[in-house]
């Protein structure tokens, strides 16, 4: 497959903003520099449309930005060339397979995330795991939605839980969930390539989602029918200034906000189901 990059030089904000933005587009990497925020979408019939989106952020934000193709054959080269280990505390390691082992960490994962979105290296994976240390997953069920690289699926069941469905949208990162399961030995993650609706109806004691916004607010509905009483929910995707938004349709939905945490503009929220 042909994928498009795109290189928005900005700060750090503005590199915020702009991966909430671009969420609503099938983009699978955002990476994060400095001053260079690097997305990559496949190759689509629509690019004007997504070109003609892109100049009106640029309008009201003010970045510069490059567009240029890379074939796929290329991407290994590109994520192992940026790709560094990302360590939780003494929690969990997050490495690839070219990395040498992280001893001294409870949990350690292998990760290729090919053009799959889940490295840890962004906020909301790395708060998303800091907050998963706090919570007891032994002989949980667990549904992750929006897998991505597998990450936190794969991470649930390092910590006990018994079952683990993940479903994700994109292909490449259902191909990418299977691939990392096998790498790290967990053979009871059952995954499911599609919206929310492709995984048979049942309920979990723990619900991970780390999408967007829209896809939160689409869905939440839906996860309190998939979760138990007194089941957790844990989201993240969520920019500070959606928090109201998120909250008052959660709690729609009989849920209670039990946990906030924060990095940078990006917030990860724990509810319990009432």
């Amino acid at each position: 497959m042909i994928y498009q990059q795109y290189q928005f030089f900005c700060p750090p904000d503005i590199q915020e903003i702009l991966i909430a933005q671009l969420g609503e587009w099938p983009f699978e990497v955002f990476e994060e520099q400095d001053e260079c925020l690097m997305a990559y979408i496949p190759e689509q019939s629509d690019d004007d449309a997504l070109l003609e989106f892109i100049e009106a952020l640029r309008e009201n934000f003010g970045f510069r930005y490059h567009k240029e193709t890379i074939p796929d054959q290329n991407w290994n080269a590109v994520w192992e060339q940026n790709f560094q280990p990302v360590v939780v505390d003494d929690f969990c390691a997050v490495r690839a397979e070219f990395h040498e082992p992280m001893p001294g960490v409870q949990y350690e994962l292998v990760i290729q995330p090919r053009m799959a979105f889940g490295t840890g290296h962004h906020a909301t994976t790395e708060m998303m795991i800091r907050t998963m240390q706090s919570i007891d997953f032994t002989g949980k069920s667990v549904f992750d939605f929006g897998c991505g690289t597998g990450i936190l699926a794969i991470l649930a069941a390092k910590m006990g839980a018994t079952l683990i469905e993940a479903v994700d949208i994109e292909q490449e990162s259902y191909d990418n969930t299977i691939l990392n399961a096998g790498i790290n030995k967990v053979d009871h993650i059952h995954t499911w390539c599609g919206v929310i609706t492709a995984v048979p109806e049942r309920q979990y004691d723990i619900i991970l989602a780390n999408i967007n916004r829209n896809v939160l607010l689409d869905n939440m509905k839906t996860m309190a029918q998939r979760l138990k009483s007194a089941g957790i929910l844990l989201l993240s995707g969520i920019l500070e200034a959606d928090y109201d938004v998120i909250v008052h349709a959660a709690v729609a939905e009989n849920f209670r906000i039990t946990g906030k945490r924060q990095q940078g503009d990006w917030l990860c929220l724990s509810f319990v189901k009432q």
